[in-house]
């Protein structure tokens, strides 16, 4: 069963040892943070399910990583000593691979022990009380967002049908043209997909997020909304109340903390 939602952002800048001093910048961020941190350990979530952006991506089939154990890393930024051992549910990516397999929803599974960054982050400011809990990592494509929106219904058919109690996780930024302290510069689609996405998410208007133009989506240089669309899926028909914990841009990027409490 589904126990507990949210969208989180997933910049390295909120590590401390990527951070540093830029941190300060992302106060409002890491105290949503801290809030989700409490409500996901209250929640007694056993199993994670993170959908990422940055995951190897197939063009025509969405994934789930199976592998041994996951190794969560941010070599790439310079961060050499951090290591996140996760335990893998395997039962559960194998009753959604199955799943999405007979109700036609392209499907793959992938097997790679590193988790990229969109993982990692949320995972290190999310479970630091969190006990004895498993990961499932799953990966959008490139196919549309009704198509996305589809994989996260058949995802809460699987989820709603387990005893294991489960936390449905969107690792998503928004626009990188949020704001003049955008390194390219704000952009009007920018802005527009940052409003947009923010009030869809607020009245829980999943068929707003999908009417959305898809010129703006795609110009607005955004990696979060096929995570959010999915997780807007999974919460079709639920008893759901959405609230905003923070959105900020301090480096022109938008950033969106927000739990859905699930009733």
């Amino acid at each position: 069963m589904i126990v507990f939602a949210a969208i989180v952002p997933h910049s390295p800048l909120l590590i401390p040892s990527i951070g540093k001093e830029h941190r300060e910048k992302l106060a409002d961020t890491l105290r949503a943070y801290a809030e989700l941190e409490q409500a996901l350990y209250l929640s007694k979530a056993e199993t994670l399910v993170m959908i990422s952006p940055h995951a190897p991506m197939y063009p025509d089939a969405f994934s789930g990583n199976l592998a041994n154990t996951f190794l969560g890393v941010l070599k790439e930024f310079g961060d050499h000593g951090t290591a996140l051992k996760v335990k893998a549910d395997f039962l559960l990516l194998d009753h959604i691979h199955r799943t999405m397999r007979q109700e036609h929803v392209p499907f793959t599974m992938t097997s790679q022990e590193e988790l990229d960054y969109g993982y990692t982050v949320p995972l290190l400011l999310l479970t630091s009380h969190l006990q004895n809990w498993k990961l499932v990592p799953l990966s959008t494509s490139l196919l549309d967002a009704r198509q996305h929106y589809e994989m996260g219904r058949q995802l809460k058919r699987v989820l709603h049908a387990e005893q294991t109690r489960v936390a449905v996780i969107a690792s998503a930024d928004l626009s990188h043209h949020a704001n003049a302290n955008s390194p390219q510069g704000a952009t009007p689609e920018g802005q527009l997909f940052e409003t947009t996405v923010r009030e869809k998410i607020r009245t829980l208007d999943a068929a707003g997020l999908l009417a959305m133009d898809q010129q703006v989506v795609e110009k607005a240089d955004q990696c979060g909304y096929k995570p959010i669309i999915t997780l807007m899926g999974a919460l079709e028909n639920l008893n759901v109340a959405s609230k905003e914990l923070c959105y900020e841009a301090p480096f022109g990027v938008g950033y969106l903390t927000a739990r859905f409490d699930i009733a």
